[in-house]
């Protein structure tokens, strides 16, 4: 049985009584420049599929391990390409994989049989979840995630992160009641091991993770071009609430690369060095070879630290990247500040 919506004050008084107690244990938090694995206080063989060249970060309030950086769903390959870059995915040691359309989602499922118990795998079916009008009540929206889950041929997903309102925007504060209701369902049936929402609005943000905790992670965009926010950052909430964070388009849509092929994974490597150090966001790029997952991987085990050239060169290749956004993508540029 679906659970009675609570109203907006039960809502503000279990927000405090969460946020109060989330609080306490925060310095697990890995620090820049360390790698998550290597204090003793960790326990390497509880790290799904672990590698000691894979830097993994714990993911908020889910206290999963998650490796430093992971597979993207958006990409170009089959399923039998596909299986070989999660086949390489393993050996590096990524263990997520997030995957948004249900396209992605039944693709990925097969890439992974036999594999399930390597990686953690997210999903949404961005189609007929909250940024579309027809999805946005808890029943439409349990009645999609068992609709891709079945699709899949799977029983249960790691974490089920719901589309909201693109390109920007904030959706309806029952909107949001709903969505909370479903992924509360959907958890308590044993369907999403953990729940949380992707969003292209920074504003919103904010106000759901601090509103209602609930939401164990956030996808949201972040860029070479992105930094944080001198004030009213979304990273101070994301700490409070204990809440992790993935970032999508981490190459800006593609548009940050040019040149060979030389050339594009070595801008790839720096912007993910520079994303790490945010020591919040994990990187999710979608990766169409397999040597684009080794160069990713490779990137992790680079100085993390950039120096004054490298700075100043993905300053201007961001730039570029900016002035060659195609129409469809010109919101990124909304997510210079975080």
């Amino acid at each position: 049985m679906v659970k009675k919506r609570v109203t907006r004050r039960e809502f503000i008084r279990d927000s405090a009584i969460t946020a109060a107690s989330v609080a306490v244990g925060l310095g697990a938090v890995t620090s820049q420049d360390t790698k998550a694995v290597g204090s003793a206080a960790v326990d390497t063989s509880k790290i799904l599929n672990y590698n000691p060249d894979m830097e993994y970060r714990r993911q908020g309030k889910t206290n999963l391990m998650v490796s430093a950086v992971c597979l993207g769903g958006h990409s170009s390959s089959n399923v039998e390409q596909r299986t070989e870059i999660v086949s390489q995915c393993i050996d590096a040691g990524i263990n997520y994989i997030d995957s948004c359309t249900k396209g992605e989602v039944i693709r990925d499922a097969k890439a992974l049989k036999g594999r399930r118990d390597k990686m953690y795998l997210a999903l949404s079916h961005c189609g007929k979840e909250t940024r579309e009008p027809d999805y946005r009540t808890a029943k439409k929206l349990l009645g999609s995630l068992d609709e891709v889950l079945k699709d899949s041929n799977q029983e249960y997903t790691d974490l089920w992160r719901v589309t909201c309102y693109e390109p920007g925007g904030r959706h309806s504060f029952n909107t949001a009641c709903e969505m909370i209701e479903a992924l509360e369902t959907a958890k308590k049936q044993g369907k999403a091991r953990f729940i949380g929402f992707s969003t292209h609005d920074r504003r919103w943000i904010k106000f759901m993770i601090e509103y209602f905790p609930q939401i164990d992670c956030i996808c949201f965009p972040f860029t070479t071009m992105s930094k944080r926010a001198q004030t009213d950052s979304v990273f101070p909430a994301l700490k409070k609430c204990d809440v992790g964070a993935f970032g999508i388009k981490p190459f800006a849509a593609g548009s940050l690369f040019a040149g060979d092929q030389e050339e594009k994974n070595r801008r790839a490597r720096l912007a993910i060095r520079y994303i790490l150090q945010s020591n919040t966001v994990i990187p999710i790029p979608g990766m169409n070879r397999v040597s684009e997952v080794d160069n990713a991987a490779n990137a992790v085990k680079e100085r993390r630290q950039l120096d004054l050239n490298e700075r100043a060169e993905l300053e201007n290749t961001g730039k570029q990247a900016w002035a060659k956004l195609p129409p469809h993508y010109q919101w990124l540029k909304d997510w210079e500040y975080v």
